[in-house]
């Protein structure tokens, strides 16, 4: 009960929106203006209650329109009910099947073009209505006969649509207690109540005799092979416009999501109904839903009392609907009609540029039908598809160290085996060729290729390495293994990490061109990834920790702390020690990093990284001897005696373990004499910084959090 205190008066709201609607698409696809009160009463309750979804509103879809007019035109009003009980069927069966979400697959530019070429069919049919005449066979035949047209208009019926139109632009401005009424049904009033009051001549709907004339649907006479195509797309159509406006509402609210394929057999159930009872074919409205979530719809029941309301109003005040004028119902579909082209659509399929997809599909709907257009988009998405995942770049380059550097980027499949035969065959023979292969497919052909020209460029004295930034796909067919198409091969582990000696065998020797080589290899991998991370950071730095720890070269921070590029402010110096606040000149680095780091770039944390094994703390164990011939070293150290002292090591039995403990206290240590700093200690006391101790064992290549300090030294370790 406590959600139809939300669902009754939303339901009132739909109600209100899908009365007009109903009308105004049966009216558009030439069928009697009963069939659209029919199929809102049999979405409305059929699929509301049957259906996946807990919001989604059917009935008539605007969509269909074009492929109704066709069917009631070639084979009769009775037969097209027989067609949607079919179509019914066959969605109960797909339903059945799970093959519900098989209808995503469909490229949205394909189903915006659509829905944009049917609005326009839409918009030119009843813009010949409006105008005092009647809409022609074709999208083409009404543009060619429109300029007689408006020669020809009849001022009131004109005066009516022009009223509808500008009430529905004007009215998401007015006042929220007037927007109360749904936009559509006030258009319809307005234009209703201008034209009695003015008594302007105009085409009223006719709804005597929708129950006595009814009659049982008929089979369709003609070639059944077009009747079972007509099943077939009326079904897809359907189905996928209702499995499309069930993702889109389930982003739209926070309660159950949706079971696609149970909406599926529903919205079939539903054309089961709606066709036995003389109404349209039924698919979800986005439209109606969209409405119904804003209305706040929480359940079910909302669409299923829609339904309610729209039946009572057909059986009691169905007499009230010849009051609206055709041609104000007539403007309201022209003005849905040329909301359907969305620049907001435009602009999406323009970022993935399927502006053609769309542009293809929207021309062939218009110029061809429905079912052609439809399919000529879908041919489209394919080939545009095809020809992405094939798609291959190859750069060469020349590196410092005299080798060609190739890199082969994509799909490698047959079709770019052409094109990559062809790059390959342009590297001079005898050239030291390091090739990158930076796929994520490589089928049999493209592997012949690479292999056949590897071995043909070795044997005329040339050299070839060649390296998989992925998938191992040349590796392992090379080996002979079997390449299962419907699984990737396992990836190797990133390289990026690994020290020099362990990458390529090839690689140069001495530091100079393994840095620059370095740079290379970074500039080719790593830079295109973090470049917008780095571009967002060029103007300023904004880093949360302090992280002071050893410049040992084993100890890579952002390694061990997962971190990356502006999230450590780093300090590293001999031994991560922190000379005390006030201790003698020339040791003033660490304190102006500390100074710069809480002062002006307000860290929340500040790090004193150790490790095991540090040799700064083996030379304090050793005492001055260690550093008899580096007195800088040796004064430097001097800011670690505290860490020795308060150790209280002795050569004796903590002999063994005293370099750990010593390297573990002295983080501890360090820790301790942040709190010298006095920027520091009051940041701490009020809670705006936190001190945190870090040790990091080498062999175990583990990192645990250290103590803060007590008056005891540390227990040895068990690492």
């Amino acid at each position: 009960m406590r959600t139809l205190r939300s669902d009754l008066p939303a339901s009132l709201v739909v109600f209100l929106v899908a009365v007009p609607l109903s009308l105004g698409i049966a009216m558009a696809a030439g069928a009697p203006p009963a069939s659209g009160l029919i199929a809102a009463v049999a979405g409305g309750i059929v699929a509301g209650w049957l259906g996946g979804s807990p919001v989604q509103v059917s009935g008539p879809t605007a969509s269909l329109t074009v492929v109704i007019a066709g069917l009631v035109h070639t084979y009769g009003w009775r037969a097209t009910c027989v067609i949607t009980i079919l179509a019914g069927a066959v969605q109960v069966l797909l339903g059945v099947f799970k093959a519900a979400r098989a209808a995503l697959a469909v490229s949205p530019a394909v189903v915006h073009g659509m829905l944009a070429g049917v609005g326009i069919i839409i918009a030119l049919a009843q813009l010949h209505v409006v105008l005092g005449g009647s809409p022609q066979h074709s999208a083409l035949a009404n543009l060619i006969q429109l300029p007689g047209q408006i020669i020809d208009l009849h001022g009131h019926k004109v005066m009516v649509g022009v009223l509808t139109v500008t009430v529905m632009l004007i009215w998401g401005r007015l006042p929220k207690h007037v927007r109360a009424i749904p936009a559509p049904l006030a258009a319809l009033l307005v234009a209703a109540g201008t034209a009695w009051v003015f008594g302007w001549n105009v085409t009223r709907i006719d709804l005597t005799g929708a129950i006595t004339t009814w009659a049982p649907p008929a089979l369709p006479q003609g070639d059944w092979h077009h009747v079972a195509g007509a099943v077939l797309l009326i079904a897809l159509l359907a189905g996928a416009e209702s499995l499309l406006c069930c993702v889109a509402t389930d982003g739209m609210h926070t309660g159950p999501r949706a079971d696609l394929d149970r909406e599926l057999s529903g919205q079939g159930l539903a054309n089961v109904v709606s066709g036995l009872l003389g109404g349209l074919p039924v698919a979800g409205v986005i439209v109606r839903s969209t409405t119904n979530i804003r209305a706040g719809a929480r359940s079910r029941r909302s669409a299923i009392l829609h339904g309610v309301w729209v039946l009572l109003f057909a059986l009691c005040l169905g007499g009230t609907i010849q009051l609206i004028p055709m041609e104000a119902l007539a403007a309201l579909l022209i003005y849905i009609g040329i909301r359907t082209i969305s620049l907001g659509h435009v602009k999406k399929v323009h970022g993935h540029n399927e502006v053609s997809v769309y542009l293809v599909t929207m021309a062939g709907v218009i110029l061809v039908g429905l079912a052609e257009g439809v399919l000529a988009g879908l041919a489209l998405a394919a080939l545009l598809a095809l020809r992405r995942l094939t798609r291959v770049t190859i750069d060469k380059r020349e590196e410092l160290n005299g080798h060609l550097h190739t890199t082969v980027s994509g799909s490698l499949t047959f079709l770019g085996v052409p094109r990559l035969t062809q790059e390959l065959r342009a590297i001079p023979a005898g050239a030291a060729v390091d090739l990158d292969l930076n796929i994520d497919f490589m089928d049999n052909a493209a592997f012949e290729a690479i292999h056949n020209w590897r071995q043909e460029h070795e044997r005329l004295g040339g050299t070839v390495t060649i390296d998989e930034l992925h998938d191992e796909w040349y590796t392992i067919a090379a080996s002979g293994a079997r390449m299962s198409p419907a699984k990737s091969p396992p990836k190797p582990a990133g390289r990026w990490w690994l020290p020099w000696t362990h990458r390529r065998p090839d690689a140069p020797t001495t530091v100079e061109c393994r840095l620059t080589q370095g740079a290379d290899e970074f500039h080719r991998r790593t830079a295109p990834l973090v470049r917008p991370i780095f571009t967002a950071l060029a103007a300023k730095q904004q880093p949360t920790h302090l992280f002071i720890t050893c410049a040992d070269s084993r100890i890579m921070p952002s390694l061990i702390t997962s971190s990356g590029p502006g999230d450590l402010f780093t300090v590293r110096n001999i031994g991560n020690l922190v000379p005390r606040a006030g201790s003698a000149p020339g040791d003033d680095s660490v304190a102006a990093a500390i100074e710069y780091a809480t002062r002006v770039l307000g860290v929340h944390t500040i790090t004193v990284c150790g490790h095991s094994g540090c040799g700064a703390m083996a030379a304090l164990l050793a005492g001055p001897a260690a550093t008899a011939e580096l007195p800088q070293l040796g004064r430097w150290l001097r800011h670690g005696d505290a860490s020795l002292t308060g150790l209280r090591a002795d050569d004796g039995h903590l002999h063994d373990e005293a370099l750990d403990l010593l390297c573990q206290f002295n983080v501890q240590q360090q820790l301790d004499n942040l709190r010298s700093y006095p920027q520091v200690d009051e940041r701490v006391d009020t809670g705006r910084l936190k001190l945190v101790g870090l040790y990091f064992d080498i062999g175990s290549a583990s990192v645990r959090v250290v103590r803060p300090m007590t008056s005891a030294p540390p227990e040895p370790s068990q690492a």
